[in-house]
């Protein structure tokens, strides 16, 4: 068994970077399309720790997690732009809106619903996913984080999180050809798209334009500056037992951090793949939470995957709700849903076969979701802990 704190990074590292590595492979990809990346970077270090080949109790994953989490969160927000997805308009905004509402009303219901079943112990564990079905990955971590989830808990919200999106997606593809029967239904407005093409048209994605020892430095003291913050400042402001800890509020005050600092020219670090490298650091952290997990805690998974599909049933009612009152287009209810439920790697790709050409807006509403899902996630998991 591996005690050594140096070798255990190591381990990590190699199964982050095997992973990244293989899922970019043209012949490997198929294996990721059901499950990703994500996925097996948490699986395969609990795999590890449950078959003693690492130690499950070492104290080196607990401070990769409190330094490299903020750290990832400041680089992943800093390429928000912000005045891009205001230009989405009313209509795009306010499903977004509609959808990240109905996993803010979903997820406490169904967790009190199916309390008695699944326990109310895992109430942060119903938090961690709000996070990732209001935003992504990444909030499902940060929220993890802030409300001290339990390895027991977690294990099995990752499972959930993985099989009940992927089964959605392959839902609203499948009902893609049915747009002009659910436009016409609904008297969905023509103008909404037309206006959207426009506002869209001007929309530019950041270019990677190389790697520069002082923009590598740059980030670098971003990211730092960003932990020392968040951190001193997390001890000044107020805990509430059980939600909110110095470290919760650590969390918030980076990803705070990394959205004020897309207001400034900092943004433009995102040409020197900033966001890469908050997605490496974060993925790091994923792996470090692996570790500490076993194998035997995803027993409870089928009722929380039964929990899931209700949950994303709820959304889809405040969508189609909203949808039908502001005469949206299909195309804004999948896109919206898409970027709630899937996240940023997915969300595009939805609204590009919904509408060929348009595949900014489901990448923007995702960013949005980004943004609000840490937040929202913590939310959630304070009312979930008074239901419990």
């Amino acid at each position: 068994m591996i005690h050594d704190p140096f070798f255990l990074i190591i381990f990590l590292l190699i199964i982050e970077s095997a992973i990244l590595w293989i899922s970019k492979k043209p012949r490997f990809k198929k294996y990721f399309s059901f499950l990703p990346p994500v996925f097996w970077m948490y699986f395969l270090p609990m795999l590890a720790s449950s078959a003693g080949l690492i130690d499950p109790k070492s104290g080196v994953y607990s401070r990769i997690s409190t330094y490299l989490l903020p750290a990832s969160l400041v680089l992943l927000l800093l390429s928000s732009d912000i005045k891009a997805i205001m230009k989405l308009g009313r209509p795009a905004l306010l499903m977004m809106f509609a959808g990240s509402l109905g996993i803010m009303v979903g997820v406490p219901f169904v967790f009190f619903l199916m309390k008695p079943f699944v326990g109310g112990e895992t109430w942060s564990g119903f938090g961690a996913l709000s996070g990732s079905w209001i935003g992504g990955s990444a909030n499902m971590i940060a929220v993890r984080e802030a409300l001290g989830t339990p390895d027991s808990v977690f294990s099995p919200m990752v499972v959930v999180d993985t099989v009940v999106p992927y089964v959605w997606m392959g839902i609203l593809v499948t009902i893609a050809n049915f747009q002009p029967v659910f436009d016409k239904w609904n008297r969905s407005d023509k103008k909404i798209l037309h206006e959207l093409q426009q506002k869209i048209s001007g929309v530019e994605i950041g270019k990677f334009r190389g790697f520069k020892r002082d923009k590598i430095l740059a980030i670098f003291m971003v990211a730092v500056s960003g932990v020392i913050l968040s951190q001193l400042a997390g001890t000044f402001l107020p805990t509430v037992k059980d939600v909110l800890s110095p470290y919760s509020w650590a969390i918030i005050i980076a990803s705070c951090f990394g959205i004020l600092l897309s207001f400034t020219p900092l943004k433009k670090l995102e040409n020197s793949r900033a966001s890469r490298i908050g997605y490496f650091l974060l993925y790091f952290v994923l792996t470090s939470i692996g570790a500490k997990a076993s194998i035997v805690n995803i027993g409870s998974t089928a009722l929380l995957i039964l929990a899931g599909f209700l949950i994303v049933l709820i959304h889809a009612i405040f969508l189609l709700a909203i949808a039908r009152m502001i005469k949206a287009p299909m195309f804004l209810v999948a896109a919206a849903s898409q970027a709630n439920i899937g996240g940023v790697a997915s969300a595009p790709i939805v609204a590009e076969i919904y509408q060929p050409g348009f595949a900014s807006v489901g990448l923007l509403l995702a960013i949005l979701g980004n943004i609000l899902g840490t937040y929202f996630g913590i939310l959630i998991g304070h009312i979930c802990h008074l239901l419990s």
